[in-house]
């Protein structure tokens, strides 16, 4: 059978382990027996291996039973909680969240509110059947586990096509392009009061993966903490380089009046670079979604829950407040909240999957060598290091905005992201440091040609109808291509099918390394597509993070490889 380099499949397959976890819900291993710990304090380390009581101790007794109920949660965790349970019982917790099917008996829908978590515009027209769900204006889904939940089946992983998100398409109570409805960001007019049409109303975005996502965050904090050094460093009448872990973001200047001058300042979102008076920019990494304007897991969970199926978490609408009109309140409680960050947090991280056919194993050595030689490392970065124990999640976020839970207020939760009892594989610690082979640099680019061809209609990160705003999205987040090339469809729309596709889609700041993919060989070009092919999510349980189609471990050495198959050089 004829060897082609660069052409699908992927060539992985699924090992026997995967039989338990098939299904888009299924849980990653039996719910945890419950003994109690009662410790708690000023920072609560919880280890894998901890002993736990169970999310449902809060008396769940046969008095607490309700006949007929339909719900998918029967219990939630009492704030508190997340530091008495154990990490077994808070990860069950936070995948029994994240995998839920809400439904109205528990607070699922938001009659009264948008996903932006604004009331309505127009209150005499509630979110309730036949209004409820919407598609491209929200709620739009059942369980975070209904999109996010490829490949395998992982609660956590990325989605088909059917999955994308109209993006601030939530700023509208209910998306119908009537255009003889005439109130703004009700059913058609935007906050100008023009009418939309499908192509402009919203950003159409690909689900995106959160395996890995614990590591990620951690170094969003330090590379933010890096660039505030810098920034608080700067005296009146100066300016400094920010760099953070190699990466550079530019110039700040702080003014001899002490106000801020962040016009030089690159890769950061407009959130990041407020500055009123003499307070200064944030500078906040914020390392998740396509524009990169979420800081945490924290954030996006408060975000999505309450966007995406109408679920509203006590810290961002206030205890006992019924803001979205639904008769219920704190939906998810501050410890709810917790847990199913810290679930994301804890998930595998991808890894490679490369074949033992010689030409194969050539061809993967030539593409990551011309990946490299090409530039496309110059964003896609192959690894950043976290260090000085940067790999102990910890909850919450120091950089968290508000309506989030804030640094200080409670005691730290912490997490051993290395340890070998979570879900594996996992990175290690090797000489103080745990090398994140990412491939990106975390840094915002416009990777557009100044058409509408790969920019959105609208800015994610500037202010809901303004200039900024309509003025369309250029910049993206550089995609994290570890696990991307079986985590389909490409690019922040995911429009593109193939990841040559995506390749010859960068332009911009990207159109460099562009024309010199284009100047290769036909038979570099698909090297390089074979390089991409083996960035993977690995199979559930994999020990190694480097596996070949049969999900065995292997090694791999560029170097080797090339001294082991020179009799198959060509250009």
């Amino acid at each position: 059978m004829k060897t082609v380099v660069g052409q699908w499949p992927l060539r992985i397959v699924v090992i026997s382990t995967l039989a338990t976890g098939a299904a888009c819900g299924a849980r990653d291993s039996a719910p945890p027996e419950r003994s109690a710990t009662a410790e708690q304090a000023d920072t609560v380390d919880t280890a894998a291996g901890a002993s736990s009581q169970g999310p449902a101790a809060s008396s769940a007794t046969n008095a607490s039973v309700v006949i007929g109920q339909e719900i998918s949660v029967p219990h939630h965790l009492t704030d508190g909680d997340e530091f008495r349970v154990g990490l077994p019982a808070l990860l069950a917790q936070g995948q029994t969240l994240f995998t839920a099917n809400w439904t109205i008996e528990e607070g699922g829908g938001r009659p009264l509110s948008k996903g932006t978590g604004a009331p309505i515009s127009d209150p005499t027209s509630p979110l309730i059947f036949p209004r409820n769900f919407n598609k491209l204006s929200t709620p739009d889904g059942n369980a975070c586990s209904g999109c996010h939940n490829a490949p395998f089946g992982l609660p956590g992983g990325g989605g088909d096509f059917t999955t994308g998100v109209f993006v601030l398409g939530q700023r509208f109570d209910f998306m119908t392009f009537d255009q003889t409805d005439l109130m703004p960001t009700r059913g058609d007019r935007d906050e100008l009061g023009r009418p939309t049409i499908v192509q402009t109303f919203a950003d159409f975005r690909a689900t995106p993966g959160l395996v890995g996502s614990g590591f990620i965050e951690m170094l969003s904090r330090q590379m933010t903490a890096d660039l505030q050094a810098i920034r608080d460093a700067i005296a009146p009448g100066h300016s400094a380089a920010l760099s953070a872990k190699g990466v550079t973001f530019g110039t700040l200047t702080h003014n001899a009046d002490s106000t801020w001058d962040v016009s030089a300042v690159e890769g950061l979102p407009l959130l990041s670079l407020v500055t009123t008076g003499t307070t200064p920019p944030t500078l906040a990494i914020r390392p998740f979604h396509a524009s990169g304007d979420v800081v945490s897991l924290r954030e996006f969970s408060n975000n999505a829950f309450n966007h995406h199926h109408g679920i509203q978490s006590e810290e961002r609408f206030g205890l006992n407040v019924d803001a979205d009109g639904d008769g219920f309140v704190n939906e998810l409680t501050r410890a709810d909240v917790t847990s199913v960050a810290i679930f994301q947090a804890t998930r595998a991280v991808p890894g490679r999957v490369i074949p033992r056919n010689r030409v194969l194993q050539r061809a993967v050595a030539v593409g990551e060598t011309q990946f490299d030689k090409i530039g496309c490392n110059s964003c896609h970065i192959d690894s950043l290091p976290l260090d000085d124990g940067g790999w102990i999640f910890v909850e919450p976020n120091p950089f968290n905005p508000l309506t989030n839970l804030q640094a200080g207020t409670v005691p730290n939760l912490s997490v051993d992201l290395t340890n070998p009892s979570l879900p594996s594989p996992r990175l290690a610690v090797h000489n103080g440091v745990v090398n994140v082979a990412a491939y990106t640099d975390l840094k915002r680019h416009d990777i557009t040609d100044g058409t509408t061809d790969n920019a959105d209609p609208l800015e994610q990160t500037a202010p809901p109808g303004s200039p900024a705003f309509f003025a369309g999205e250029h910049k993206f987040l550089t995609k994290k291509l570890w696990g991307a090339a079986n985590e389909p469809p490409f690019f922040h729309h995911g429009k593109f099918v193939t990841l040559r596709q995506a390749v010859l889609a960068h332009a911009g700041e990207a159109a460099q390394s562009t024309a010199a993919f284009n100047a290769l060989s036909a038979y570099q070009q698909s090297c390089v597509i074979e390089f991409l092919k083996s960035l993977q999510v690995l199979p559930p349980n994999t020990s190694s993070l480097v596996i070949d189609e049969a999900g065995q471990p292997r090694t791999w050495d560029v170097a080797t490889v090339f001294a082991q198959t020179a009799d198959l050089a060509q250009n």
